[in-house]
């Protein structure tokens, strides 16, 4: 019996797609990008921008012109893409992925190659690696392997030169919209709900693993597809960072403040077989992401009461958090709330352990999210730009030591009114005392 468009649904029967009139939004943002930075066209090929431009994440190639329909050509399923965009409000034509020798002759019956478009926008990076003269056609260089690149490339040599498109999708999805922010808030209330959870479980002898399980039983029934987007090779994380003790002095492969030791050496981060023990700080910092749309959030926690010292060293991250946030809220740049935050924590004495321990230090105070976890800006050096209204960032100033490591995070949104959490902020103690 042939499957059904019916069993494609949400809990009780909901409707989960990225709702029409956002992907004829996003659409015709990128194409005015695109008219900008003097561009005929993009084709997106990373599953995570199929999923933000054409609602779901099939093999497929999506092309979107400067002027002109959006066409999704689908290898597999045609029919599953079609449902995904939206059925026949579609904003977007999806057909079968021609032969491979054809498709720069579909492409140039949509748009690609056509002049008329001046501009530049940061990012673009359009080469000449192409003939034909025309105006350029961008691919998604940064998160596409270099040979289905070169495939691609030379498929479409004919058509003018290709360049990469990267940074016009980064930035066009710096700024989210009203039902963006809605999905990050309904996760921040899952969220909530995996610490206290977690808050439940926690006793002597019990793992991180444990913990991290508890976490993400609520998760998981809650919706959570099992996969945390990355930009950035290699592409993995772990959702649960969860370190008791000296597993939060432990680095890890991965840019962040807290590594710990993971389950084994081939997941070398994260959650491990470390047990709770008393008067040990316990970091727990976990993901969640509804329809895709991640919040980030730590807290600590212990067993009994934590020493004085780690009281202090947790009062000085916050204090250190509400600067990033004050210098974020009045729309100075990213990189200014990086200098001031900075500065604070090495004026508390935190110089070598702000963010790692030396030479594992991290240099950011806090990461943009969204559909992935390392989007831009970032609170850290370089960063000459502010967060713009509407843009989600998580910011987590941590100290680490051999001891074991103590910090805070939430995600933040910045609106009209400034600085505004999305994450539990004081709907959950920032140590909690099992």
């Amino acid at each position: 019996m042939a499957w059904s468009e019916d069993d494609l649904l949400g809990p009780e029967g909901q409707d989960w797609r990225v709702p029409v009139s956002e992907l004829a939004d996003r659409q015709d943002a990128m194409a005015k990008s695109l008219r900008s930075a003097g561009l005929s066209g993009a084709l997106i090929h990373n599953p995570v921008d199929l999923y933000y431009f054409a609602g779901g994440r099939q093999n497929a190639s999506l092309w979107i012109p400067a002027e002109g329909q959006v066409t999704q050509f689908v290898r597999r399923s045609v029919r599953r893409a079609n449902h995904d965009g939206g059925g026949d409000d579609a904003p977007h034509e999806v057909i079968q992925f021609p032969r491979m020798s054809d498709f720069a002759d579909e492409l140039r019956a949509r748009g690609a190659g056509g002049t008329g478009y001046s501009g530049e926008a940061e990012g673009a990076e359009v080469s000449g690696n192409g003939g034909g003269g025309g105006a350029g056609i961008g691919l998604q260089m940064q998160s596409i392997p270099s040979a289905f690149a070169e495939r691609f490339t030379t498929a479409l040599s004919g058509l003018g030169p290709v360049g990469d498109c990267s940074t016009l999708v980064h930035r066009l999805r710096e700024v989210k919209s009203a039902w963006e922010i809605e999905q990050m808030r309904l996760a921040a209330d899952i969220q909530l709900t995996m610490f206290e959870a977690i808050a439940e479980v926690g006793c002597e002898g019990v793992t991180e693993l444990e913990l991290s399980a508890a976490a993400e039983a609520i998760s998981r029934a809650a919706g959570f597809g099992g996969n945390i987007n990355l930009r950035r090779f290699p592409m993995q994380c772990d959702r649960a960072v969860v370190v008791a003790g000296r597993a939060g002095g432990i680095p890890s492969f991965f840019d962040a403040a807290i590594g710990g030791t993971g389950p084994h050496p081939g997941v070398g981060m994260g959650a491990g077989f470390n047990k709770v023990k008393p008067g040990e700080p316990v970091l727990v910092d976990i993901l969640h992401a509804h329809r895709g749309y991640l919040i980030d959030m730590t807290r600590m926690f212990s067993l009994g009461p934590l020493d004085t010292v780690w009281q202090e060293r947790l009062d000085d991250m916050l204090a250190v958090k509400e600067v990033v946030v004050d210098v974020l809220d009045q729309g100075k740049t990213c990189a200014q709330a990086w200098e001031e935050g900075q500065a604070l924590a090495v004026e508390m004495g935190h110089g070598d352990h702000l963010m790692g321990q030396q030479p594992d230090q991290t240099r950011f105070l806090g990461h943009s999210l969204g559909l992935e976890l390392d989007e831009s800006p970032v609170v850290a050096a370089g960063f000459d730009r502010p967060l713009e209204l509407g843009g989600t960032m998580a910011i987590e100033p941590k100290v680490v030591y051999a001891e074991g490591s103590i910090g805070s995070e939430d995600t933040w949104v910045r609106g009209e009114r400034g600085m505004e959490p999305l994450s539990a902020d004081g709907a959950f103690p920032w140590h909690h005392q099992w």
